[in-house]
């Protein structure tokens, strides 16, 4: 018989996640202190000391050595070599770059390389490693703002809900993870980066450490939290190994997961509700704040609890909700309304 999901992590708890791998080096040519590399390494050292978030470094780093390791690949070593036509190249190259799907970069992931690359050279220019900004006019590509095609039901969000087996103590795990992400409407590295000291219990509240470091409160419902009670109590001293771990969610290896194995988790979840339906984290974020302005909620009051800098951002998250617009419409264009009263 094959073993439950709880004596699986156990066994995994005697391993080591990546089977003991060491980070392999990227590759780059650092042997001129002045050169594209070694510049680049000092600029996401500035980046530090400014108190940038540890994943906005790691962001711009992986772009940033996508865009030297093309550079070299082309003899171009120096800052000084690099030109706005050369740049203008880049773009395109990034354009026309597929995944191992086949599919082009999208164009936020087009837009933040791009900016990575931008903010790179207008560090060279302040520190006076150059004197004219090759990236201060480039054209950045036009950002889609494209509505959520896979808005879920209330009940397409409760089958979901149901996947989990709960009598496995990880089933409880990943119900509590699935009531949380649709109850505050968190985010995929939301969830994952959650500590132990976040949940504020009494308060009914979860504090969020946000994208670029912008904190935020976001209440929790009571249904969530009774799953969260039912994991803290019963699994999660079960998967922690080591005494040092805060992460709120811990994984077979007594470790909390990492953005992209939260996804994979929760979008297989997704597909044995739905087959043939994609999408993970994200499809109960929003179909959270849609739901609430179906039932009444503000637009301000959902940008908030997604954690938006800008109210446009949240109108394209909540404007597929037809069925306000469809209870208003009723109640308001002369035509539904003669129709009502001839009815």
């Amino acid at each position: 018989m094959r073993p439950s999901g709880y004596q699986r992590a156990k066994l995994l708890q005697t391993q080591q996640p990546g089977g003991g791998r060491t980070a392999q080096a990227d590759g780059l040519d650092r042997s001129r202190a002045d050169g594209l590399a070694c510049l680049m390494d000092a600029y996401l050292v500035r980046l530090a000391v400014k108190h940038q978030s540890p994943r906005t470094i790691e962001t711009r780093r992986f772009a940033l050595v996508l865009f030297v390791k093309w550079c070299q690949e082309r003899e171009l070593m120096q800052p000084q070599q690099i030109t706005r036509p050369i740049l203008e190249s880049f773009q395109r190259h990034l354009w026309r770059h597929r995944t191992k799907d086949d599919k082009p970069l999208a164009v936020g992931t087009q837009i933040g390389r791009l900016a990575a690359v931008r903010g790179l050279f207008k560090w060279l220019c302040r520190e006076n490693w150059l004197t004219a900004d090759p990236a201060a006019h480039l054209e950045m590509p036009k950002e889609e703002h494209r509505l959520p095609a896979d808005t879920l039901s209330e009940s397409e969000v409760n089958a979901i809900l149901a996947v989990p087996d709960v009598r496995d103590l990880l089933g409880v795990r990943d119900r509590a993870m699935l009531e949380l992400l649709y109850s505050s409407a968190i985010r995929r590295s939301e969830l994952a980066r959650l500590q132990l000291r976040d949940l504020h219990r009494e308060r009914r509240t979860l504090h969020v450490a946000g994208k670029g470091g912008k904190d935020r409160i976001v209440p929790v419902g009571e249904r969530a939290l009774r799953w969260l009670d039912s994991y803290l109590a019963r699994v999660r001293p079960l998967l922690c190994v080591h005494a040092d771990e805060q992460a709120l969610f811990l994984t077979g290896y007594g470790r909390g997961f990492s953005a992209n194995s939260l996804g994979n988790l929760i979008k297989q979840n997704v597909e044995q509700a739905h087959p043939g339906r994609s999408g993970n984290c994200h499809l109960l974020r929003h179909a959270c704040a849609t739901h609430m302005l179906e039932h009444g909620a503000d637009v301000r009051i959902i940008q908030q609890l997604l954690g938006h800098a800008k109210l446009e951002t949240t109108q394209i998250y909540t404007s597929v909700s037809i069925k306000l617009l469809q209870d208003v419409h009723a109640r308001t264009h002369p035509a539904s309304q003669a129709a009502t009263d001839a009815a």
